[in-house]
């Protein structure tokens, strides 16, 4: 929705100066039309003048008339040529002192007008010459933004990856020295093994899906769906994950009637698994229970994921959405976190075009809460599902 409000004022905007060009060209043609017009006028004036001189004035009475004449053209051609000066060879200098600032590479430029004394046409191109460094400052500035993110990716990656590989190594190296003799220690260090293995296949995973993502060329099949069914279907196939975990699982519709939402499945499959697997990582204390809540305000639907885990830190709390971010600040493995998962999730919900926010106190609990907007609302009246698993 945002997107496509964008894509509106941005059309709005062209429209506008797409207009604004059409009346400066249309006022400078009329400009150039008048003068062409008046140029052969003024030449068949003065010989008419000077016939009218020569036959009725006397020759001093011309002479002094033609040097008149000749002072007051002077005069003239002078403030003709100033105002060419100051509407059109100024702005050209303007622009040539500019254009050669980007070509040394400095974007940084701007051009003022005095859209008042300024050639409208002039005034319209010294405008697009403003509007074009600012899109080249402004292209600049996101490609050293690229260029400083590529770089802490590039180091994220080369930690997280670093650790597990030299354990792995570390782990095989001691098998085939002999060091580990015992078949018990034999087992336990090809699970490690194992769990490094499957964290290295999870971050790759994680890296592909961001890198998209971050891309704008990750593939969706959007497809307008009842939420009411598929949230049901959903929250019921993340009851029997959790239920072997031991983990108290609550789901509540309140949405009166039904509605539906332009989702693609899949990728709201992973927001709620990359959710809901960051709080269960977390909630390790004893009656860790997680409530999922359906309601709808105005035109869209917002679904509430709430736990009752130990919480995020009020300091750590707008971080918690940056890529490869972690709460532990020794970055462990122990619970296999690629610390992309929420960074992703919120990627995915922004795709859809909704929103994605967060609330949390220490030792109380978090609750992400998730806003999709709707499509279409269905006719059918529906009531309160309880679904408490």
């Amino acid at each position: 929705m945002h997107y496509r409000r964008r894509k509106f004022y941005s059309k709005e905007r062209e429209l506008l100066l797409h207009q604004e060009f059409h009346h400066r060209h249309w006022e400078f043609n009329r400009y150039h039309k008048s003068l062409r017009f008046f140029r052969p006028i003024s030449i068949i004036v003065n010989l008419i003048i000077l016939y009218i001189l020569f036959r009725w004035v006397g020759l001093k009475a011309i002479s002094v008339l033609f040097a008149v004449f000749i002072i007051v053209k002077e005069v003239l051609q002078f403030v003709f040529l100033w105002r060419v000066e100051k509407r059109v060879f100024k702005p050209i200098l303007k622009l040539k002192n500019g254009v050669e600032e980007i070509a040394k590479g400095n974007y940084d430029v701007f051009i003022e007008t005095d859209r008042m004394h300024d050639l409208g046409f002039m005034a319209l191109l010294v405008d697009s010459f403003n509007e074009m460094a600012q899109k080249l400052q402004a292209g600049e500035k996101l490609k050293s933004e690229y260029e400083e993110n590529r770089k802490t990716l590039i180091a994220n990656i080369s930690h997280d990856l670093k650790t597990p590989i030299t354990s792995v190594q570390g782990y095989i190296e001691a098998i085939l020295d002999g060091v580990v003799n015992s078949p018990e220690k034999v087992t336990k260090y090809l699970k490690t093994i194992y769990q490094n293995i499957i964290y290295m296949d999870k971050l790759i995973d994680d890296l592909f899906i961001f890198s998209k993502l971050d891309l704008q060329k990750l593939e969706f099949k959007f497809e307008a769906i009842p939420i009411r069914a598929f949230m049901e279907d959903l929250m019921e196939e993340f009851k029997f994950e959790l239920e072997e975990r031991k983990i108290n699982f609550y789901y509540r519709n309140k949405m009166e009637g039904d509605c539906q939402l332009n989702i693609d499945r899949k990728r709201v499959h992973q927001i709620f698994k990359n959710i809901i697997g960051n709080a269960v990582k977390f909630g390790s204390n004893p009656g860790f229970g997680i409530n999922v809540q359906m309601n709808r305000r105005a035109e869209a639907i917002i679904i509430d994921i709430e736990d009752n885990g130990p919480g995020i830190p009020s300091d750590k709390l707008p971080y918690i959405f940056n890529r490869f971010y972690r709460i532990d600040n020794e970055r462990t493995k122990d619970l296999m976190s690629t610390g992309l998962g929420l960074a992703i999730a919120k990627e995915l919900v922004q795709a859809h075009g909704g929103s994605i926010e967060v609330s949390s106190a220490e030792g109380e609990g978090s609750c992400f809460s998730l806003k999709f907007p709707v499509i279409t609302t269905m006719n059918e009246v529906g009531h309160e599902t309880n679904s408490n698993y």
